[in-house]
């Protein structure tokens, strides 16, 4: 399944793409590529079919020298004149691309054409500054498709190329993902092409014509001496090499490629690099893997375009399930409740959510609740006349953007702007506007995390090299996998209390019974991965004497290491915010409380460039 990248796209993101009818983003990015080329091999020898883009046209030699030169003029890589007096300055270096324009046809066509034993491979060659990367591929042709004699008509004609390959020239210093995802494209689009050429020849007509293309160019050239690029011609009459040229551009601005080879097969793809982005840098894909294999069932899944826009944007055949979620999907619903909601398994919802982020179309959030603090991203666009304060304005009349920034200079929570004398329909404004900010990245959320840090005694050495942490003393409770959560329902979004999943760990179920000599031996054995001066000094807090609230204390004492917010045990031990905040409170003295980003999708909330 793929999208459009242009529909519904804002006109402020769509300037960011207005600059691929020049050539300004293809200098110096690691993520586009160089060039597009396409090569063949048959019983004709090894052709170079189509380049993109074209190599640049040299100048007759009689042109460059009836140009009238000042002796103080720069000379440049194309100018190579001589220089009587011997005072010219050094030529300065060819860029990647200049590299990619000095490789003739015929030598390309060379190196790129592969032998057949390599074909259905990863094919990748460095030359100098230049790393080409493609997958050779086989022409196997059926055995219908024979020469014969008594039927003369064209569709039997046995055709002479061998194999193909589509190639992306990228930098040598590109980024090893970038490669995968360079190989990726060109073995899709090869597997496309091989498909029609058996269904329908479709790549040996294309192929003859972009060669007749070339001989008439090349005859052209001979006859009136002028130098031309066949490429340019070849354009406008194969679909082939417009589908490679649309590649080429889209990879290099949105790196969203949607191609119908043939207008039959479709070949969708998404380059990671150039949709998530911090700043001037991309996203790493490992990172974003690593983050969405780390969603949990009570994370949210915000879309970042309407509903209606992102419906318009999929293909006929796209799946129903990713319809009804996109249709029941609300920042204030976590992907549990979602799940109920749309009437698909959870595991279903987390690999649709994780489809819609990879593409750029979601983001991960925690769902909106009165007690979530927000503050203002380090990284938000702040100016008084930005375009997203004019779209701000607009879709809410009466306020503007910078006013609404400053109310989360500071952390807040969103139940702080809560006015019982104001109408519900103030509230759900307030709720659509956060919503609107946290699309654009302008807000990031705060998560509270407990940690354990007991004062050493004195006399007592601090910590030594070959002492354990205590994350590793306490040791950490496996929590289960997505697949394997147990269902519930949430309820008041103020005190989220959801089911738990089954936990295998001792420490996730205490029996009732008050101080019953059961309930002791389990606390004493969770306090045990404790030094002898850590438990005396919790055993010595008065909250302790209670023997519930140090029994909750040794149940969630694995969380108290800064790795697990608020919200996270709240959902795996199923608990409410005011009991936890309590327990807090009640052991403050040996207790560090914090607020920062949930490392999970603080990625998601980073501004797009």
């Amino acid at each position: 399944m793929t999208f459009n990248p242009f529909a519904g796209l804002p006109e402020d993101r769509k300037s960011l793409y207005s600059q691929s009818q020049n050539g300004v983003y293809r200098t110096g990015d690691k993520t586009s590529p160089i060039s597009v080329i396409l090569v063949s091999s048959g019983s004709r020898g090894n052709k170079l079919l189509f380049r993109y883009p074209f190599q640049r046209v040299p100048e007759c030699p009689s042109s460059v020298t009836a140009k009238q030169r000042s002796p103080y003029a720069l000379i440049t890589t194309g100018d190579v004149v001589e220089d009587p007096d011997g005072d010219s300055r050094e030529q300065s270096p060819l860029t990647d691309e200049q590299l990619v324009e000095g490789f003739s046809d015929i030598i390309l066509a060379t190196i790129l054409a592969t032998k057949s034993e390599m074909c259905g491979k990863k094919f990748e060659l460095k030359i100098d500054n230049v790393r080409f990367v493609g997958h050779p591929t086989l022409l196997q042709h059926p055995s219908i498709i024979q020469v014969s004699k008594t039927d003369p008509s064209p569709k039997r004609e046995m055709p002479t190329m061998i194999l193909f390959s589509v190639v992306f020239a990228l930098r040598a210093n590109a980024d090893p993902s970038v490669i995968s995802c360079m190989h990726n494209l060109s073995r899709r689009i090869a597997i496309a092409m091989q498909h029609e050429e058996r269904r329908c020849q479709y790549l040996t007509r294309e192929a003859k014509l972009m060669l007749a293309v070339q001989d008439e160019i090349t005859t052209v050239t001979e006859t009136d001496g002028s130098p031309q690029s066949p490429f340019r011609q070849i354009l406008p009459k194969c679909k082939l090499a417009r589908d490679l040229k649309e590649a080429y551009d889209s990879l290099c601005t949105t790196g969203v490629v949607r191609l119908h080879i043939n207008n039959w097969l479709e070949v969708s793809f998404c380059l990671p690099h150039k949709i998530h982005r911090i700043g001037g840098a991309y996203i790493p894909p490992e990172a974003l893997e690593r983050s969405l294999k780390a969603i949990r069932p009570y994370h949210a899944l915000l879309l970042l375009e309407s509903e209606k826009a992102l419906l318009s944007q999929l293909p006929l055949d796209c799946s129903p399930a990713m319809v009804r979620l996109i249709k029941t999907c609300s920042a204030v619903k976590n992907l549990q409740q979602l799940a109920q909601d749309a009437d698909l398994a959870l595991l279903q919802i987390f690999q649709i959510a994780a489809h819609l982020v990879y593409w750029g179309k979601a983001i991960i959030i925690y769902p909106l609740c009165e007690n979530n603090v927000y503050m203002l991203s380090p990284h938000a666009n702040i100016c008084l006349y930005s375009p997203l304060a004019e779209q701000f304005a607009q879709q809410f009349a009466g306020h503007d953007l910078p006013s609404m920034l400053a109310k989360f200079s500071l952390p807040v929570a969103l139940a702080e702007f809560r006015n019982p004398l104001e109408a519900l329909a103030q509230e759900a404004q307030l709720i659509q506007m956060v919503v609107w900010m946290l699309q654009r990245r302008l807000l990031i959320q705060l998560h509270t995390y407990v940690c354990l840090l007991v004062a050493p005694s004195e006399g007592e050495p601090g910590l030594r090299d070959e002492d354990p942490p205590l994350a590793a003393r306490v040791g950490g409770r496996s929590l289960s996998t997505p697949s394997a959560l147990s269902f519930g329902s949430p309820t008041s979004s103020d005190d989220m209390t959801l089911t738990s999943p089954s936990m295998d760990n001792s420490s996730a179920e205490l029996l009732p019974g008050g101080d019953s000599p059961l309930n002791k031996r389990m606390t004493e054995t969770l306090l045990a991965s404790l030094s002898e001066h850590e438990r005396q000094v919790i055993l010595n807090i008065p909250a302790a004497q209670n023997p519930e609230d140090l029994r909750m204390f040794a149940r969630l004492l694995h969380y108290f290491r800064g790795h697990h917010h608020l919200e996270e045990i709240m959902y795996n031990e199923n608990m409410r915010r005011s009991q936890l905040k309590t327990l807090f409170d009640k052991f403050r003295s040996v207790l560090v409380v914090t607020n920062h980003e949930d490392p999970i999708i603080s990625i998601f909330q980073s501004p797009m460039e």
